[in-house]
């Protein structure tokens, strides 16, 4: 609840910052593919336009994880609409070469929740610092597994840097304690995946202590699994990240021991902000970083 009341205030703070006073502005609004926390990240963008009339947002959304030619289309439609900026969740790094294009159009861009490596075009980025987050998932699996217990990992889009870092946070925070990695595959942040690639560490490892997923989907997918399967809550750890898309029912039964969240509507708020700023000539910040959290099932009603 206090969690809904400060994002609700979020907007109103930024409809009296002054930040969307001057001149009517156009932007892009782009996010990867249909799930709920890019919902919310669209819904953040048009609260924001709704307490800005000054500010106009055209959205776009791909169909999946890999959609890289449909991000492509929609950063080239945008362009052609007469956008001067475009916010964007990134779904590869490939896409930077068509954003060039857009920036030599006049068009500013604003990353938001991944970056793109060694790539300069971006005016900001606004994300979670998922090398952080991940940290805050591998400390939680180290303060409940021991000397020799087993994890599988269920990774999201391999090469997709903010899934890479959720994935390799984790596995720093889990210094400390000798934990065998039995097995890790790609699951395109997808529940269908999560629920494949959970079924075959299970099956080629039966005492499987632990399983990690960096991604929601997955997360709820190897839930799935785990229920599928028979296994007792208590016999085996489930940490996910991201606290959607059938999370927070795994925590409620509890089949999922805990979760990362992010904070998509500050995401997105800020990251609309700091363009809306950057279009007006105003000084914005490099790097936004819109914090992450640890859920579990006793603290998860704060940040419905």
């Amino acid at each position: 609840m206090k969690l809904r009341m400060l994002l609700a205030g979020l907007a109103l703070a930024f409809a009296g910052s002054g930040s969307a006073s001057a001149e009517d502005i156009k932007l892009g609004f782009i996010t990867k593919f249909p799930v709920p926390f890019f919902a919310t990240m669209e819904n953040a963008a048009k609260a924001y336009a709704e307490a800005n009339p000054g500010v106009e947002i055209v959205y776009g959304q791909g169909t999946s994880a890999t959609d890289i030619e449909g991000q492509i289309a929609l950063i080239e439609s945008m362009v052609t609409q007469g956008v001067q900026g475009i916010a964007i969740t990134p779904v590869d790094p490939t896409v930077a070469s068509t954003l060039d294009k857009a920036i030599e159009a006049g068009v500013k861009v604003v990353l938001m929740d991944n970056n793109i490596p060694d790539w300069d075009g971006r005016t900001a980025l606004a994300t979670t610092d998922n090398y952080n987050a991940g940290k805050i998932a591998g400390g939680y699996l180290k303060s409940v597994l021991k000397d020799g217990d087993t994890l599988g990992i269920l990774e999201g889009v391999p090469g997709v840097p903010s899934l890479d870092d959720r994935v390799n946070g984790m596995l720093e925070g889990l210094e400390g304690v000798n934990v065998n990695i039995v097995g890790r595959g790609a699951t395109n942040c997808t529940e269908e995946l999560g629920i494949n690639v959970a079924e075959d560490l299970l099956t080629a490892n039966p005492d499987l202590r632990a399983i990690y997923a960096a991604c929601g989907p997955p997360a709820a997918g190897a839930a799935r699994a785990i229920t599928n399967a028979g296994i007792a809550n208590d016999d085996i750890v489930l940490v996910g990240f991201d606290f959607c898309c059938g999370e927070e029912e795994a925590l409620e039964a509890g089949t999922e021991d805990a979760t990362v969240a992010q904070f998509p509507s500050k995401m997105a708020e800020l990251g609309v902000d700091a363009l809306v700023k950057a279009i007006r000539g105003e000084k914005v910040e490099s790097l936004i970083d819109s914090g992450a959290a640890l859920v579990t099932k006793d603290n998860m009603a704060e940040f419905k």
